[in-house]
């Protein structure tokens, strides 16, 4: 595998995280409200999704807060901390139990869970409960080249797939599917980067490409540019800077909750030539996990 850019990934250890595909849950009030005042009950959340996969559109759905693939956690609390935070997106995926038991796939991000993604025919022999291994490894990457960059939820594999390496001026190249605007971040700001994600603001279900600020065409694993966004140290808005994140989520029918970037990336805006890349999608850059090297 020919290296693009230099970091210290040689010098990382893995760690094998358990935990389990959780079921959707719901309580005694069950509809919520959209932005228009309708009262809705979708599926969303939790659970084994089918039929959403990295390439595929993140609006568009009957669904709440759309979480494709599998939804993993632990049933112990600190276990579970340990699982939002180590897990990187592009980690392997094993799932250990039930009929798919040997079947693997890749972490594509965070939100209330821990998301993966399978091929769709292991996908439909899952079920909730089924135990899920992650080969966790990715958290204190370091870019040798780029000091101004902070590295977060990245597997050395998909890093070296994601970043192109520097280029003109000494800047990272990155491609990026989109570039989101400042004002469209939304739910997920203030919490540590390495937590769930961040909401886009808009209304993507109902009212019209007006109200998403022209993100309606956004997919499960794009890579996107957060402009004014620096997540080092917590997720908030600073002008000049930017954070690389991928849609790990789909779009929701509450107002204000939109598909879903996890961050991958953060440093001063100069720090990156962004390239823009319809190709930049999971799909393509982590097609091929391969165990602990992932």
């Amino acid at each position: 595998m020919t290296v693009r850019v230099s970091s210290n990934a040689a010098r990382l250890v893995t760690q094998v995280l358990a935990g389990e595909v959780w079921p959707p849950l719901g309580d005694r009030h069950g509809f919520r409200v959209d932005p228009d005042g309708d009262a809705f009950l979708l599926p969303g959340m939790g659970g084994v999704t089918l039929g959403v996969h990295c390439g595929d559109p993140a609006t568009g759905y009957a669904a709440d807060h759309l979480e494709p693939g599998l939804s993993v956690r632990h049933r112990d609390t600190a276990a579970n901390f340990a699982l939002q935070y180590l897990s990187c997106v592009g980690n392997t995926v094993l799932v250990t139990s039930g009929p798919a038991a040997g079947a693997e796939g890749f972490v594509i991000g965070q939100h209330a869970y821990v998301l993966c993604d399978l091929p769709e025919q292991a996908l439909s022999a899952v079920t909730t409960g089924d135990q899920v291994t992650v080969f966790a490894v990715g958290q204190g990457l370091v870019l040798d080249d780029h000091p101004g960059i902070r590295v977060k939820n990245v597997s050395p594999r998909l890093l070296n797939a994601l970043a192109g390496g520097t280029g003109a001026g000494g800047r990272l190249d990155v491609h990026v599917a989109a570039r989101v605007p400042a004002e469209a971040i939304g739910a997920g700001s203030g919490m540590a980067s390495e937590y769930a994600n961040t909401d886009l603001m808009g209304a993507y279900e109902v009212g019209g490409d007006d109200l998403s600020l022209g993100l309606h065409g956004l997919r499960i694993g794009d890579i996107v540019a957060l402009d004014g966004q620096d997540h080092r140290f917590g997720r908030g808005y600073r002008e000049g800077w930017v954070t690389i994140g991928v849609i790990s989520t789909g779009s929701g029918r509450l107002f204000g909750h939109g598909p879903g970037p996890s961050t991958l990336l953060s440093g001063p805006a100069e720090a990156f030539n962004l390239i823009d890349d319809r190709d930049a999608n999971l799909a393509v850059l982590a097609t091929a996990p391969t165990g602990a090297s992932a």
